[in-house]
């Protein structure tokens, strides 16, 4: 060790090294805006430096935006789209792959795990997004990105609808194989995550919606991620559904493999089946 270094317990200089990076932006009055959204994106740009590149100079580490649900929005594209939205929906963000079969094959699941949940299927979307701007990494893997619009049974309460869309997924994820590029970034009648392996700056410019100026929200989580460890993935660019981190967990494989030994005491009056959801 370097005879310099100052020590303060455990923590050492020499140990320092990148990680991601986030931010979070609200309005305090809770009024949405349009004016949030570009400047959540202005400000992840200015984050580019924490991730890293590939040669092709266009496909990052993974970048993205975490909204409140931006329901003006939705409903415009409801309109657009021939649907109607009830008081209360979810929106999904859902990643599935390239090829029609597979991808009808992990839109059927999920719309029958849903629907064993007593949630209605009010539609699905094809998200506007411009592969020009991604980079030949990034294109290797470039999942079929589409929204999916669920319902409510009328009277359940917000928590009710946020278990049983959880309880869907989970079921769906367990039962559509990696292989076939299935992955849920959000699915909520909260929030909607647009992310992806792109550069920050090249993010509104990939997903149109961002550059919509309908599209209007008063709380995001922005995020760039540095992979220390992990090979870039589009499932794995940030923020999660409900948070973002600083910081690569690299005892990530340990810490699943202790959570899965201690799986058969979780349990919870509020989900009937935990195996379905561990």
């Amino acid at each position: 060790m370097n005879s310099k270094a100052k020590l303060k317990g455990l923590y050492a200089p020499e140990f320092e090294h990148d990680s991601c990076g986030f931010g979070l932006i609200a309005q305090m009055d809770g009024r949405e805006s349009h004016w949030l959204v570009s400047t959540a994106v202005n400000s992840l740009a200015r984050l580019t430096h924490r991730g890293a590149v590939a040669a092709d100079g266009k496909t990052g580490d993974g970048c993205g935006l975490l909204l409140k649900k931006p329901a003006e929005f939705f409903a415009g594209v409801a309109d657009e789209q021939g649907f109607e939205l009830p008081a209360e929906y979810a929106v999904g963000m859902i990643f599935m792959n390239q090829d029609q079969a597979r991808a009808d094959k992990a839109r059927s699941r999920l719309e029958q795990e849903l629907r064993s949940e007593s949630l209605d299927i009010i539609g699905w979307r094809e998200v506007p997004t411009d592969p020009y701007v991604c980079g030949e990494e990034a294109l290797k893997t470039l999942p079929r990105i589409e929204q999916l619009f669920v319902g409510a049974p009328e009277g359940l309460q917000s928590d009710d609808f946020e278990r049983r869309l959880f309880v869907a997924r989970r079921r769906s994820e367990k039962s559509v194989t990696q292989d076939d590029t299935f992955y849920v970034p959000s699915l909520s009648s909260r929030v909607i995550a647009y992310k992806g392996l792109v550069m920050a700056e090249n993010l509104p410019k990939f997903y149109l919606d961002l550059e919509n100026n309908n599209l209007s929200s008063s709380l995001c989580v922005f995020h760039q991620r540095f992979s220390t460890n992990t090979w870039p993935e589009w499932r794995l660019a940030q923020p999660f559904r409900l948070l973002a981190h600083n910081g690569e967990i690299n005892t990530i494989q340990g810490n699943r493999y202790w959570a899965h030994a201690r799986s058969y005491k979780f349990d919870t009056p509020l989900i009937e089946n935990m195996d379905h959801v561990r």
